[in-house]
């Protein structure tokens, strides 16, 4: 495929992946595939994509701030515990080989349809407050997800949304305050860490990223309740037809 080609596909599927995450979140699992197809190995697409991810919440963070809504001091706090599983996460991500990679990702694909199956909490439970509880497992969470983020980060904004809902009781306003600020937090060492190994491609991630930010940028202008119903099929098709690809079973 020629250059300008990919380029120009990687801008469409960075509109599409931050259009996503804003509605209802898992542009991760489109982009990493898309660079893999794209001929990029399994190291260098999943650094490529932290640039992405890295601009993203930069302007997501922007953006609640710019609506006074923030707590910063709390999801500093937060994100301090993903730290450390983020660096071994990532490390661990360096070393392996692209096959198994591959094979991670399908089945982590393949557990985020289901996931999205899965009925959704009731949304209204805890609306207008912000704690109802504050439980010690979110700092064990914490650390776990960000392994999770350094490693693979597709889908980590499911598991960082179940965790903030479940186990501190936030309402999903405050969920998705926090979340971004988390990931850009882990996602500065991750990006380091696939930076100094040389697993990064700056023309590819940072044309993902403006893709990105076009897309998030729309989706923060459209009224999405009623398409929502619609893009969950589409990106459910769609994974799992990068699941089956990576699994070599189609």
């Amino acid at each position: 495929m020629e250059e300008l080609l990919k380029l120009l596909l990687l801008f469409v599927v960075g509109s599409l992946a931050g259009f996503i995450n804003v509605m209802a979140g898992g542009g991760s699992t489109i982009t990493l595939p898309t660079l893999i197809f794209l001929g990029l190995d399994s190291s260098l697409a999943n650094g490529t994509n932290r640039v992405s991810i890295l601009i993203q919440n930069i302007s997501g963070i922007l953006s609640f701030g710019q609506e006074k809504y923030h707590k910063f001091k709390t999801s500093l706090k937060l994100a301090a515990f993903t730290l450390p599983g983020a660096i071994g996460g990532s490390i661990i991500a360096t070393n392996i080989s692209d096959k198994l990679f591959q094979k991670i990702l399908a089945y982590v694909l393949i557990g985020i349809i289901i996931s999205m199956l899965l009925p959704r909490p009731n949304q209204k439970k805890s609306e207008g407050s912000q704690y109802h509880r504050k439980s010690w497992l979110i700092y064990p969470a914490m650390f776990m997800i960000g392994f999770y983020g350094g490693f693979i980060q597709a889908g980590v904004g499911f598991l960082l949304m179940a965790s903030l809902y479940h186990l501190i009781r936030l309402d999903l306003v405050h969920v998705n305050m926090h979340k971004i600020f988390i990931v850009f937090i882990y996602t500065i060492p991750a990006l380091l860490v696939f930076f100094l190994t040389h697993n990064v491609d700056l023309k590819f991630g940072l044309t993902l990223a403006a893709g990105s930010a076009f897309g998030a940028w729309w989706s923060a202008k459209i009224s999405v309740k009623k398409g929502e119903g619609a893009i969950r099929i589409i990106l459910i098709v769609a994974i799992l037809m990068m699941s089956l690809k990576l699994l070599d079973i189609i």
